[in-house]
């Protein structure tokens, strides 16, 4: 690798506000902002990520306390919709009470406390207990109780349903359970600031849920840094900016900046490089940037590795061997190779415009541009270079992240039950509308379990998903490993590693404190 122990705290490649300064449409003055958390070392027991006893503490302080996103508006459209929103062995129904009004009630009948709702529905008069019968008006007034003469101490009054706090953000509903909670809107305090077009301007033309072996904090912290990309992304390094990405911290949001363009600082490459997919395809070949071992795709679950003193090997996709004088692979590469890709894909194009750093980002920017002029107009001539390159994603916490104005990514992840070493990880591509547009409707749910493979969801593309399978093989493997490390801490890097620790440092103020932390008055909305 090129990039070694320097002393610095900052990568020794171009800075992405250096990166920025060049481009055709500049950015918003809120990409240029630097808000990096101060220099630290930050170490969280390892109990943090598997213990019964670590599980339900976040039960009791987080997700009893805590402003959480439960769905989108669009998935209760209508007057009488409902959606059953889990969490940690809790469950909420969210209503559509009444025209514009939702409510979110605890999902347990006051007579014997079974679940109101096993499912989501549509168009309901009234919230009708399985049971015994027992109903509740939309709005949670107790409405019937069959044979109410065998229930004295029963009334409106003692037995109406019990309201969790609900606030609204972008068209996703949230809810906190905690009657006391501070408003949602000081909760995310200048979150609107980061995004030009209005969140509520978006609309779900993807969405899964994929069950994962790990816990909810491991699965969402390795989607909080670009540092891993050296180790699981190598197929991105010769486009992509991974140790010089910007990192940023607020009061409950933080912000990873990666450019597209300059390749990474750990190769010695000076442009992008589009001999690193030597026949040309996506996904059929790759020139690993740092060791130039080639991984050839033969048949799904069949790859060559060949080294640069031509010899070779066969593996699987999961990097066992097959057979040939090379005995080791990369099990990531193998992945990207040979794993799953959808036949429609199997032989796309790397796109991969010749040419400087600058001319790559301009060239894809402009390519972009174009695809979406027929539905955006001229205003597509307004969108900033960066919008249309880079990864910008944002963390609210505990656990949402919404990507920036033309990446439609938006993830949230969440314990699986009561299990605390298993999670869901939810994506959703929110595709951003031009003001005035017919809004689609929403896309239906993918659920993939432990052991389907990201690719079986339908319209995200191979490229997106396969990323995905990438980290997943980290996923069982940190959550085997993090029980055995000697120390009984992990550590993370300062910098790179910042939204992590601030996650957790945030997470130590929600877990230790008898009252919910308040937020700090929100500022003013910077141009």
């Amino acid at each position: 690798m090129v990039e070694t122990l320097t002393g610095h705290n900052r990568s020794n490649g171009i800075s992405y506000n250096e990166i920025l300064e060049g481009d055709t449409v500049p950015p918003p003055a809120v990409y240029l902002e630097d808000s990096p958390m101060e220099p630290g070392v930050t170490q969280v027991e390892i109990s943090r990520y598997w213990t019964r006893e670590e599980h339900d503490r976040e039960v009791e302080k987080l997700w009893k306390r805590v402003w959480q996103m439960a769905c989108h508006r669009d998935d209760i459209p209508n007057v009488g919709d409902t959606h059953v929103y889990d969490i940690a062995g809790l469950s909420f129904i969210i209503v559509h009470a009444a025209e514009g009004e939702y409510k979110a009630f605890p999902n347990a009948c006051l007579h014997r406390g079974r679940a109101i709702c096993d499912a989501d529905k549509k168009g309901l008069k009234a919230l009708r207990c399985p049971f015994h019968g027992w109903s509740w008006e939309l709005n949670g007034k107790l409405k019937e109780v069959p044979c109410q003469w065998d229930f004295p101490t029963v009334s409106e009054e003692t037995h109406s349903l019990t309201e969790a706090k609900v606030g609204q953000w972008g068209g996703f509903i949230f809810i906190n359970p905690d009657p006391d909670c501070e408003p949602l809107e000081d909760f995310l305090g200048d979150i609107d600031r980061h995004f030009r077009i209005p969140f509520e301007r978006r609309y779900k033309a993807a969405h899964l849920v994929k069950r994962l072996p790990c816990n909810w904090k491991i699965a969402q912290e390795a989607f909080m840094e670009s540092y891993h990309v050296v180790g699981t992304h190598p197929v991105l390094m010769p486009t992509f900016s991974d140790a010089n990405s910007k990192y940023d911290v607020w009061h409950n949001m933080s912000r990873a900046m990666s450019a597209s363009g300059p390749p990474s600082p750990h190769t010695s490459l000076e442009n992008p490089d589009p001999t690193a997919f030597p026949d040309g395809k996506l996904f059929k070949s790759f020139l690993h940037p740092i060791n130039n071992h080639i991984y050839r795709r033969l048949e799904e679950n069949r790859v060559e590795v060949e080294f640069p003193n031509g010899k070779k090997g066969v593996f699987d996709m999961e990097a066992n061997y097959i057979e040939g004088e090379v005995k080791n692979a990369d099990t990531h590469m193998c992945n990207w190779v040979g794993g799953k890709i959808a036949p429609e894909e199997e032989d796309m194009d790397a796109p991969f415009p010749p040419g400087t750093p600058r001319e790559y980002r301009d060239a894809i920017a402009g390519a972009r541009r174009e695809d979406m002029r027929e539905v955006w107009g001229d205003y597509v001539d307004e969108i900033a270079d960066a919008d249309l390159n880079d990864s910008i994603f944002y963390s609210v916490f505990p656990n949402i992240s919404p990507w920036a104005d033309f990446n439609p990514i938006f993830y949230r992840f969440r314990p699986d039950g009561d299990n605390p070493e298993q999670s869901l990880h939810e994506v959703m591509y929110m595709l951003p509308l031009p003001e005035g547009a017919e809004r689609p409707e929403p896309a239906e749910c993918t659920f993939l379990d432990l052991h389907d493979d990201y690719t079986l969801a339908p319209n995200f593309g191979s490229y997106l998903l396969k990323i995905f399978n990438q980290d997943y093989l980290n996923h069982k493997a940190v959550q085997k490993g993090v029980k055995n490390h000697p120390h009984g801490k992990t550590m993370f890097a300062q910098y790179q590693e910042s939204k992590i620790r601030h996650f957790h440092e945030t997470l130590n103020e929600w877990l230790e404190s008898d009252e919910p932390p308040k937020s700090p008055k929100r500022t003013k909305a910077a141009a």
